[in-house]
């Protein structure tokens, strides 16, 4: 865990259309008025999968940050449960934006945000739609769901079929939604069955946590004809695209191509797969790397501690793929 002396975390809520999402506010101790990013994770993740240890060195160094979840998921609002909506996701970036606009702790004039997988490829749109904002990260970004499709395999691709169906039914009679595994292991029926999809997921939840692995399979047509890459064109903002160089999820050749169209567009790639960007060191290079451009174009003022590095260095300490994880429920 990071110094706990150089920031406070405060749990939130703000309001996103018909409900709430709950997230977790970082103020970085001793520092007035100071930058702030929002930090979105990736496909059915909550923000207790590990987006608390990149909030921690944001915070740490002078960057407050909101790590929230998605409506329909974790302990946010919405009904049904694990709807995974394009069009509610993005209308929850808007919300956790305004929301940290009006918060008088920090400077609202000074926003990023930084989203990861699914996530990292909300952030090119929203960042798309917010001019205004001062910079974004995204990082193993989802930017074509063709691609992710095709690598999901046509085979598969074609299973989903008759469970879309069902849900669809589900849909219209107003029953609980059909769920599909969003990680599974490899030839399984899931959103995600690459070979390190399952155990990576499972790394992620902390001691104790739980975890729903499964999102309304009514939402798969839409993913696979959302390509959030092909917004990177209008991002006006610097933007650091972090791309991992064997990802087995986000096709990297396809996100590589979009992320050089962006005007202000900066590439980190990684010798680390999808999963790996979470955890051990290559956690330690993406928050060196993720600090060095945000502190660049944030400004912040210097935090009020010089023990950052010896933070980061805790905070990267966790289980590694496919270690004792917990089992997620079904």
């Amino acid at each position: 865990m990071a110094d706990e002396a150089l920031f406070t975390r405060h749990d939130v809520v703000f309001s996103s259309s018909d409900s709430t999402c709950a997230a977790w506010l970082y103020l970085p101790a001793g520092v007035s008025s100071p930058p702030v990013v929002v930090l979105g994770h990736g496909l059915g993740a909550t923000r207790e999968m590990r987006l608390d240890a990149f909030a921690e060195q944001f915070a740490s160094a002078g960057i407050a940050a909101l790590a929230f979840t998605y409506r329909h998921f974790g302990d946010s609002g919405g009904q049904p449960r694990q709807l995974l909506s394009i069009k509610r996701q993005l209308a929850d970036w808007d919300a956790a934006i305004a929301y940290v606009k009006a918060r008088p702790e920090v400077d609202g004039s000074r926003v990023a945000v930084w989203g990861s997988s699914f996530g990292g490829g909300h952030a090119i749109t929203v960042a798309s739609r917010h001019p205004e904002l001062a910079a974004a990260v995204s990082q193993c970004p989802f930017t074509d769901g063709l691609a992710s499709a095709l690598a999901l395999g046509p085979v598969a691709s074609l299973r989903l079929t008759p469970v879309v169906a069902r849900d669809l039914v589900a849909k219209v009679r107003g029953w609980d939604p059909v769920l599909v595994p969003l990680a599974g292991v490899p030839g399984a029926l899931a959103f995600m069955n690459a070979p390190d999809a399952l155990p990576g997921y499972q790394a992620l939840i902390p001691p104790g946590g739980t975890f729903t692995n499964g999102a309304a399979a009514r939402e798969i047509p839409r993913l696979a004809t959302y390509r959030p890459g092909r917004a990177a064109k209008n991002v006006t903002m610097p933007i650091l695209f972090c791309v991992s160089n064997t990802d087995s999820v986000t096709p990297p050749a396809q996100t590589l191509r979009y992320a050089r169209t962006a005007p202000q567009g900066e590439i980190k790639t990684y010798a680390a797969g999808h999963f790996e960007f979470y955890l051990g060191d290559t956690f330690e290079q993406l928050v060196t790397d993720q600090l060095e451009f945000l502190v660049r174009h944030l400004q912040p003022a210097p935090a009020r501690s010089t023990t950052r590095r010896a933070a980061r260095q805790r905070s990267v300490k966790g289980k590694k793929v496919g270690s004792d994880a917990p089992v997620l429920p079904s």
